[in-house]
């Protein structure tokens, strides 16, 4: 389940992959399977040539791209969550969701 989030922002993250751009949209986020993980960074293209370089430059196993169309993605969490953020200068989302102010378990 997803939340933290607005119509607008998710809208515009949409926009953005549709136009073939690498989009980042961070959002809280409960999965049992990940316990002490509270957030997931969902980094997606329409272009999945270019979703697949995107990984493979961040050291991310394309095979874990989650092919949902229109929207494909990869989910980040925990320190490659944290470390691909500052990275991107994604400050924003960084300061929003704390994502400094804790240690995930991995």
């Amino acid at each position: 389940m997803a939340f933290g989030i607005n119509r607008q922002e998710l809208n515009e993250w949409k926009d953005q992959i549709r136009q073939g751009n690498i989009a980042f949209l961070t959002h809280y986020w409960l999965e049992p399977r990940f316990p002490g993980i509270t957030t997931v960074t969902k980094v997606g293209c329409a272009d999945l040539d270019k979703l697949t370089a995107w990984c493979v430059q961040n050291g991310l196993n394309p095979k874990y791209i989650h092919n949902r169309q229109p929207y494909p993605h990869y989910d980040l969490i925990g320190l490659k969550q944290q470390s691909i953020l500052q990275k991107e200068q994604m400050w924003d989302q960084i300061e929003r969701f704390k994502l400094l102010d804790h240690t995930p378990p991995f």
